[in-house]
């Protein structure tokens, strides 16, 4: 591998991994108003929805997205591992398993 190109994925990692740090050594010794934890409680919701949403969509440039259905249909089981786990561990197994399934058959 050309250095320039590990140096470069090594930077990049370490600028992530700062991203992920610095704001928690920053409010590690600060009060946070009760309002914005409530607030920032949502954000992990928003942000899994955005992509879970996004990915039951297939975009066409001018037209209105379809839907992409090996998506929703692995998606369903997973919810439904969700809704009775409340694990996170548990909806990913379960989609992974349920696409890999809708694969081998033919229907992904």
């Amino acid at each position: 591998m050309n250095a320039y190109i590990l140096i470069t994925i090594l930077l990049c990692g370490l600028v992530t991994w700062l991203s992920r740090v610095i704001p928690f050594a920053v409010i590690k010794n600060m009060t946070v108003p009760g309002w914005l934890i409530n607030f920032l409680s949502f954000v992990p919701v928003a942000i899994m929805t955005a992509i879970f949403v996004e990915n039951l969509l297939v975009y066409h440039a001018g037209h209105w997205p379809t839907f992409n259905l090996p998506n929703i249909y692995a998606s369903l089981p997973a919810i439904l591992a969700g809704v009775l786990t409340k694990s996170l561990l548990a909806v990913v197994i379960t989609g992974v398993a349920a696409m890999a399934l809708l694969r081998f058959v033919g229907l992904g």
